[in-house]
C-alpha cells in the first residue's frame, strides 16, 4: 500500500530543514582534522578474472586515519582521463567483489567503490573495521552508536570516509578529477547526498531512495529498519530523546542537500516503507544544484531497481558529454 503522503502533496513538500547551529563550523573541523592525515591511496592491480577491465584493490586514510578498502575497476580499452563514479554502499554490506560492480565500467567509465567501515553481511563481505568503540550502549546496528555527540557519532567518520573517497579517485592517474560523480542507494544516498554537500566541484550525484533524511520525520512515521534501531533505543533512553535528535540533525540529509550544486538525479518509491517517500521529495525539494526526480509509483525500497539504473546511464552520459 502507499505508505505516505498523497503524490500531489508529495510534490509540494518542502519541510523546515532541521539544521543546527554551527553546522557548517562542525563539518570545516571534521574535515580539516581528516584532512592532517596523509590520504595515502593504493592502488593495487589485482586478478579478478575480468580480462576486459583494469581491477585494483583500493586502501585509502578515512577519518582519523582509519584505512579504508574498496575496489577500483575501468576499462582496458579506455584512451585519456576517465570520467569516474564513486560508489557508496547499502546498510549492513560490504564492498563485495569486483564483478559486483561491472555496470560503470561496461559503460565507458571508472569506478571506485567505497567499503562502509565496519559493515558486512554474508552475501555482502566488507574488509574495513571500525576501531572506535561506541561511546554509549545501543541497541545491535549502527544507528545509535555515538548518538548522544555528534563528534563521536558513527555516521561522521562513514560521511567523512566519503569525501575521502572523493579525493582518492580524483588522485587516480587514469581519472579526469572534473568528472566525479557519486552515486548510492538506501544508506549509499544518504552518503551521497552529504559528499554532495560536503565537496565542491563534483559533476554530479546518483541520490536513490536516500536514508537519513527528514530523519525527525522517518522515525515518526515508520519503524521498519534501519530507523527501528533508532525507536527501540529511544523507547528506553526517555530522557536522551532531544540529545539524539539534536546529533541526527548533523547528519540529515536535508542540510546537506541545500549545499549542494553538482547536477543531481534522485529516486523514490511511494510504496518505500524504509526510506518513506516523503523524505526522498524533502531532498529533493530542498536540493540547490541542478536536479530531476524519478518517481516509482508501485515499488518500495528497490525503487526502480534497473529502470533507475538505465535513467542514471542516460544522467551521466549527458553530464559527460
Amino acid at each position: 500500500m502507499f505508505v505516505d503522503l498523497p503524490l500531489d502533496q508529495l510534490r509540494a513538500y518542502r519541510p523546515p530543514l532541521p539544521e543546527p547551529d554551527g553546522f557548517d563550523a562542525f563539518w570545516r573541523r571534521t574535515l580539516d582534522g581528516a584532512a592532517a592525515f596523509d590520504l595515502d591511496a593504493r592502488f593495487t592491480e589485482t586478478d579478478a578474472g575480468l580480462s576486459q577491465l583494469h581491477t585494483c584493490d583500493v586502501e585509502f586514510s578515512g577519518f582519523g586515519g582509519h584505512r579504508v578498502k574498496g575496489w577500483f575497476l575501468m576499462p582496458r580499452a579506455a584512451g585519456g582521463p576517465l570520467p569516474c563514479v564513486v560508489q557508496y554502499l547499502g546498510y549492513g554490506g560490504g564492498r563485495m567483489h569486483p564483478h559486483d560492480w561491472l555496470l560503470w565500467p561496461a559503460a565507458g567509465y571508472a569506478t571506485l567503490v567505497m567499503d562502509t567501515r565496519g559493515q558486512s553481511g554474508p552475501n555482502r563481505p566488507g574488509d574495513t573495521p571500525d576501531p572506535v568503540a561506541a561511546a554509549n550502549p545501543g541497541v545491535p546496528g549502527k544507528l545509535t552508536q555515538g548518538l548522544l555527540d555528534p563528534d563521536g557519532y558513527y555516521y561522521r567518520r562513514v560521511y567523512t570516509d566519503g569525501v575521502r573517497a572523493v579525493a582518492a579517485a580524483r588522485g587516480h592517474a587514469a581519472v579526469d578529477a572534473t568528472r566525479i560523480v557519486v552515486a548510492g542507494g538506501s544508506q549509499g544516498g544518504a552518503i551521497a547526498l552529504a559528499v554532495a554537500g560536503l565537496v565542491p566541484g563534483l559533476a554530479g550525484a546518483l541520490i536513490d531512495v536516500p536514508f537519513l533524511t527528514h530523519i525527525r520525520r522517518a522515525v515518526e512515521i515508520t519503524d521498519e529498519g534501519p530507523y527501528g534501531e533508532l525507536t527501540r533505543y529511544l523507547a528506553g533512553a526517555r530522557t536522551e530523546v532531544d540529545a539524539a535528535l539534536h546529533t541526527l540533525d548533523h547528519f540529515d540529509g536535508l542540510n546537506f542537500a541545500v549545499r549542494a550544486s553538482a547536477s543531481a538525479l534522485f529516486g523514490t518509491a511511494l510504496r518505500d516503507p524504509v526510506t518513506p517517500a516523503s523524505t526522498g521529495f524533502a531532498a529533493y525539494h530542498h536540493y540547490a544544484g541542478p536536479k530531476e526526480l524519478r518517481t516509482w509509483r508501485f515499488n518500495g525500497h528497490e525503487g526502480g531497481g534497473g529502470h533507475q539504473r538505465a535513467e542514471e546511464i542516460r544522467f551521466v552520459r549527458g553530464l559527460m558529454g
